[in-house]
Parts: structure tokens; sequence; C-alpha cells
């Protein structure tokens, strides 16, 4: 029988995880073809290495979060079918005011015993406001009515009485939520900061690198790779199937599929011409209903030794420059040399404002971030590198009001049934997000293919 046709537009994780479980699962021939702009897979999953040391640092996504103690976790699963290595992380850390946090003890020492109470009372609230059941279903839950969803991150951190405590909590998730608290809903804001807390998931990196893991899955992906292809059109094919138009190194083309997949960030939907009247309308409600852009921006400094553990010897530590920004200590992720790496991550309005600095000014705006009893930062400085991510993630995944997967995933199931959306923006933030998003469209497209060719599919066939 002839395969039957898939598009998979970005060759992100959203594009590649899809096309791979397809490939895994589907019973009948297909014939795959992802469509990249760049010169890379792997979107916003990237390692890089340093020029003056051969040391590694994640230009993209940071961890990687274990969900395993709640349940069944797909990436969890799939980082161990593909061969990969892993070690732990753990960061417990908030540098606030010049003071070094740690435990409650550090919190009632710097703000006194009614800050820690103000605290106990927060903690208590977050754990009954969401379990760790709760926690571990949350991106597929469908709850309008939840007064969490219906009221900002803002709101809820205004009922925290002690100014000290509230500032703590907040410097503690902005990074996390990459937006400021009244631009997500208290829900978002609860879950990064529980995912703090025991018993609601644990934190992990790939060795080597996290962009090993769309390194491996392209590598097992078979399919027509395009890169620097960008789409340029999608519509309804004459005979049926969808029409995608792209502009590559050897012009423009146009080819029919039986599926599209379009596995790319939100704020790209728009560059793409969606031909029809009600598929174009269809598209811009879309993309609007997800439009809550959030922002990251990385900035990486290689140092000849990690001078900072003898006060911080974790994987990352919270601080409060920037509005709250995550410091990772990105030589702490399994590879051995001498070298350390620091690398800031900066979220929300933070990151879109230091964004127009100069790579030279951030440098030394983030170096000036370090409380002095750590070390001297600037003497063993030897390089730094820049990343900006702009728009890359969303501040309320899922939009509002949320919609179940199949609205998600289907823009326009009436007239254009096998035309899905993929992606992080869809469920959450995460690799993860983008697994689960990929699985749902995977396992949708396989039950389309065996209501539509089941006697083509029956043993023996």
């Amino acid at each position: 029988m002839k395969p039957i046709s898939i598009a998979v537009i970005g060759g992100g994780p959203g594009g590649l995880f899809t096309a791979f479980l397809l490939q895994k699962r589907s019973p009948v021939p297909i014939a795959i073809t992802i469509f990249e702009a760049s010169e890379r897979f792997g979107g916003k999953v990237r390692t890089g290495r340093f020029a003056a040391a051969d040391v590694p640092y994640e230009i993209g996504a940071a961890e990687l979060y274990d969900y395993s103690q709640l349940g069944p976790d797909p990436l969890r699963e799939l980082v161990a079918e593909l061969g990969l290595e892993t070690s732990p992380m753990r960061g417990e850390t908030v540098v606030i005011d010049g003071h070094i946090l740690k435990t409650d003890v550090d919190l009632e020492r710097a703000y006194g015993p009614e800050a820690l109470r103000s605290f106990k009372q927060f903690r208590k609230y977050a754990r009954n406001a969401i379990s760790p059941a709760e926690y571990y279903e949350s991106d597929w839950k469908v709850d309008n009515e939840d007064p969490l969803t219906n009221h900002s991150f803002r709101a809820l951190l205004n009922k925290v009485t002690n100014p000290d405590v509230r500032r703590y909590i907040e410097v503690a998730v902005h990074s996390d939520v990459a937006a400021e608290p009244h631009r997500t809903h208290a829900s978002y804001g609860l879950q990064n900061w529980l995912m703090n807390e025991p018993g609601y998931m644990s934190l992990y990196s790939v060795n080597g690198g996290n962009q090993r893991i769309t390194d491996e899955v392209a590598k097992r992906v078979v399919a027509r790779k395009l890169l620097r292809h960008r789409v340029t059109a999608v519509g309804s094919a004459a005979a049926g199937g969808y029409e995608v138009a792209s502009s590559g190194p050897e012009g423009e083309r146009t080819d029919r599929f039986d599926n599209v997949v379009v596995a790319l960030p939100n704020h790209w939907l728009p560059a793409i011409r969606w031909q029809g009247e009600k598929l174009d309308r269809v598209m811009e409600r879309h993309h609007t209903h997800y439009d809550h852009p959030a922002h990251y921006l990385r900035v990486s400094v290689l140092f000849r030794t990690p001078f900072w553990r003898k006060q911080i010897d974790e994987s990352y530590f919270m601080i409060d420059a920037f509005g709250g920004a995550c410091v990772y200590d990105e030589s702490s992720r399994g590879e051995a040399h001498s070298h350390g790496v620091l690398g800031w991550l900066l979220g929300g309005e933070a990151a879109a404002t230091m964004s127009n600095l100069t790579d030279a000014e951030l440098a030394e705006a983030v170096i000036d971030t370090l409380p002095e009893q750590l070390g001297d930062a600037r003497g063993q400085r030897l390089e730094t590198r820049v990343h900006r991510w702009i728009g890359s993630v969303n501040a309320m995944p899922g939009g509002r009001p949320l919609h179940d997967p199949e609205v998600r995933h289907t823009p326009e199931p009436e007239f254009h049934p096998n035309l899905f959306t993929v992606g992080d923006y869809l469920f959450d933030s995460t690799l993860n997000g983008v697994l689960d998003s990929a699985e749902w469209v995977a396992e949708t497209i396989i039950e389309n293919m065996l209501e539509i060719q089941p006697a083509a599919m029956a043993p023996g066939r």
C-alpha cells in the first residue's frame, strides 16, 4: 500500500518527538518530511562549548523534570530508551539582599520569626492547594472554574502579608515562570513553586548536554529532512490532503501530504500563510488564544575555578537580581574538568529589557550580582556567552480558558481534521510538555489511520 505522507513543520523537539513516535508506532507504512528553517535540528534544546576551554554549557533547555515518583514519565522512559546517562540536579539556596539562604533557620536569622511563620503558612497553603497527584495531572486538567486559574499569581502573592517573604517567593519562581506575576495565573505560579517541594518532582540533566536527546532522536528518525527550508504557506490540496509551500536553498517548492503537523513556537504561526478563509481565521484564533509570550536570556560565564562552591555547592541557586534569576552551576553537570561555569537565566521583562544590552555589558551586569562573600568573580572570568530567547516560551501554557487536548491540537477538526499543532505552549514550557503534546498527536494520527484503512491493516496484509 502507498505510504501515508506526513509533513512535520519544525525540527525542534516537538517535531522530532512526533516523527519519532509515529515511526515507532505506526501500523502502516508512512513517509515523513521534516521542514526546518534553521541549519540544525533541536530548537530550544542546545548545548554549547566555550572557546577558551572545551567546557560545555546549556544554551537552551536547562533541566528535565522527573515525575516518575508520581506515575509514568514518558520523557524519563525516552531518555532511558536512547541510552543516555543522567545526573540529578538540586538547588535550595536563594541569595537575596546579600543573604545566602538555604534553610528555614537562615530565613529566620535574616528576617525574623514573623517572616518564618509567614513563609510556613504559604508553603502549607501551596501544598494544600495542589496535591502531588493534582500536580502530576495539571497539564491535562481542564477546570475553568478553579479559582487558581481565575486569579493572577500577583493577586495570590499579595495575600502574603510579610513583604520579605513575598519577595522571597517571587524571586524563587520568577525565572521558571519567565514572566511577571500579573502575566500568569495563580495555578501556574504555584506549580512552579511546588517543584521545589519534596514529593512533587525532581530535576535532572543529561550527561554531556541535554542536546544529546534531540541529536539521538534525529538520528533515529527516518525521514526526508529539509534543513534551511522555511514553510511559507499551508492549504488544502485539490486532490485531497494538504499542500505545503516552502522556500529553501534550491528555491521554492510545493509538496502534497495526507497529514500536517505544525510543531512551531506559537509566535511563528503568523509567519505562515494559511490558505483559505476558514483556515486562516482558525489559525489566527489559535495563535491569539495562546499569545502570552514570556522571555528568557542566558548569560554563561567560564571561570578558571568553581570558586563559589565553598559557599554554594548545588546545581543551581536563585538570586534576587533582575526580578529573580536562576544561576546554574553548569560545571556540576557530569563532565570532569577544573574550570567553573555559571549560567544566569533571566526571565520575563528583565530578559526582554536586558537583551538590548551588548554581550560585554551583560557580562558585567551578571558579575555584579554575585555577593562578595562568594569570591573574586572578575579575577576568575575567562569567557562569556550570551543567548537571547525573547518570546520563546509561554507565560500561560494552555491559554485561558483552558481547552481539552483535542481542541489544543486540532484547531479546525471539521474541515481540516488532519492538521495538528504540537508545542510546549499547549501544556507547559518544558521538554516534558513537548513530549506530552507529541504523544497526543502521534496517537491521534494513528487512530485516524486505523479508522480509515482497517482492511489494509488487518493481520497478514
